[in-house]
């Protein structure tokens, strides 16, 4: 096999494993017309605490059951050090639903309930971000 022929090979190698394990874009004429965003962002009492930590992502798992959220990303401040980033925050709780009806239901359902009663002692504010638009 020359040089070129290896060279083709691998080349078309990896571009089939590509696209074998690379979502598809969604379709925008399918897709939910208000995809619902709600982003909140965790502020500890007590920052430096591991075990509060360790507490209230346990309860962000549990909170993930939720039956209307259609994807859920649980997240720490980056190591990204900007002026305008903000990295006091504990955890960023970020979740998509296929609509404002099911954060509604979200917002009511009683794995919310429980983890805002068994957790909201942990933090000392969180901060809220609740956005609609069109999936793309």
């Amino acid at each position: 096999m020359s040089n070129q022929s290896r060279r083709n090979f691998v080349k078309n190698t990896i571009i089939a494993g590509l696209t074998t394990t690379l979502p598809t874009m969604p379709n925008p004429e399918t897709a939910p017309p208000n995809v619902f965003v709600h982003h909140v962002l965790f502020y500890l009492k007590n920052p430096d605490s591991k075990a509060d930590q360790a507490k209230l992502l346990e309860g962000l798992n549990k909170l993930a059951k939720c039956p209307t959220i259609r994807m859920v990303h649980i997240g720490t401040p980056a190591a990204t050090n900007r002026a305008v980033i903000d990295r006091a925050y504990a955890y960023s709780w970020l979740c998509f639903f296929d609509s404002p009806a099911d954060e509604e239901s979200y917002q009511k359902h009683p794995i919310h309930d429980d983890f805002r009663n068994n957790y909201a002692h942990l933090w000392e504010k969180v901060v809220i971000y609740d956005a609609v638009g069109p999936k793309l």
